[in-house]
């Protein structure tokens, strides 16, 4: 019952507050550096949540390899120019940058120019991500948001709901349809 008490008032504090997460810089977690697009729409109308299937990371080291290990997966694999995501969000409570706040992410075809897409590291089919990581993930989202990144009106919505996909893992994806400007639709 406290938890339940302490993430309620997380969430109208962190929607008034506006205060940034710590955010890890692409130089910080050993990012390639790469020449991206910029948003086409920007702010961004859309924040999409996405999670990393394999393992979570509970300390900045452990997340700093981990997002390391994602970019090179994007750019080996995928044949992307870079890491997917706008940002990674660890459950040890840190944001990582991934393509920042201004670029074009590749995360969801059909949405990249106009969203932010956040992914929190790990598997959240089963069970949802730790309370760090979930507040870390509002605190970006409210900072996007208060310094003019994200629209006011932007619409929140799951990976599978813009491509056909089980991401973000059941869990989270119930979890963020509680959250204030959830989308049923994108």
């Amino acid at each position: 019952m406290f938890l339940l008490i302490v993430l309620i008032l997380a969430t109208v504090f962190t929607k008034i507050s506006g205060d940034c997460p710590n955010i890890i810089n692409r130089s910080a977690w050993g990012s390639s550096e790469t020449s991206l697009r910029n948003l086409r729409v920007n702010p961004a109308t859309h924040v999409i949540i996405h999670h990393s299937t394999g393992p979570t990371c509970l300390n900045e080291n452990l997340c700093k390899k981990r997002v390391k290990s994602i970019q090179n997966y994007h750019i080996e694999h995928n044949r992307w120019d870079d890491i997917g995501y706008n940002f990674l969000v660890g459950e040890d409570g840190n944001v990582y940058e991934g393509r920042g706040w201004d670029k074009s992410g590749a995360h969801a075809p059909n949405y990249n120019d106009r969203s932010i897409g956040i992914c929190v590291i790990g598997d959240y089919s089963s069970s949802p991500p730790n309370a760090a990581a979930l507040n870390a993930l509002k605190l970006l989202i409210s900072c996007g948001e208060t310094s003019g990144k994200i629209t006011s009106d932007y619409k929140l919505v799951g990976h599978r709901q813009v491509r056909s996909t089980e991401c973000p893992g059941q869990a989270l994806y119930r979890e963020i349809s509680t959250w204030y400007n959830w989308a049923s639709r994108p």
